[in-house]
């Protein structure tokens, strides 16, 4: 009975992961920001600008469905796995918004989000294994770069776009909230050294994903 068990949880886990690279958008999810914001007329040029933004975003929601998911099946606590399991559906707002935006945009998901969920659930997997406070840890530093990528989308996207700035805003919102849950429950701080190759793995990332 225990070894049926593990194989439900594991084929629960591929579910999601099929469903989260290769499915349609999450339907049961918060309304989106730019939901009552007006669509305005963009370039040509800055519909693609644009476009490879909101891939970078939505992609970013994949691996943080797998990193969460990866975290939640290690945790060693029910109260961080149900922390992280929480988070993880706020996150299908983020995933639902930018995946609508796209469409809107007439683009399309990164061609490769089956290969960074598989490596950001093996690294929160990982983390997870380390222990509660470490993965709490790797939550808040993921978050805080996460916070301040957005912040950046803010800048780089095109000034017309406002439905795109309303979705980045509530989801650098969002993500802050995330990391600050991550803090009060007892999250450990991370190295600087292991900070900054995830700052540098996250844009080599991004520089692949705003194209392909």
């Amino acid at each position: 009975m225990r070894h049926l068990g593990l194989i439900d949880h594991w084929l629960t886990h591929a579910d999601q992961a099929l469903r989260v690279t290769l499915g349609p958008a999450p339907t049961d999810t918060q309304v989106s920001p730019a939901s009552e914001v007006d669509d305005n007329e963009l370039t040509a040029a800055e519909r693609r600008h644009a476009a490879g933004l909101m891939r970078i975003n939505h992609t970013g929601e994949v691996c943080a469905q797998a990193l969460y998911a990866g975290q939640a099946a290690t945790a060693r606590s029910d109260r961080v796995r149900q922390e992280m399991a929480t988070a993880a559906r706020e996150e299908e707002d983020h995933l639902a918004w930018c995946a609508e935006r796209l469409t809107e945009l007439e683009s399309r998901p990164s061609l490769l989000n089956p290969v960074w969920y598989a490596g950001s659930f093996s690294i929160g997997a990982f983390a997870g294994l380390a222990g509660d406070a470490w993965s709490l840890g790797f939550v808040e530093a993921t978050e805080r770069q996460v916070e301040s990528h957005l912040d950046n989308h803010l800048d780089r996207l095109p000034a017309p776009d406002q439905r795109s700035r309303a979705i980045v805003a509530q989801m650098k919102e969002d993500e802050a909230r995330h990391a600050d849950m991550a803090v009060a429950h007892g999250a450990r701080r991370l190295p600087a050294p292991i900070q900054g190759l995830m700052a540098i793995t996250a844009g080599f990332m991004k520089a692949i994903v705003y194209r392909v």
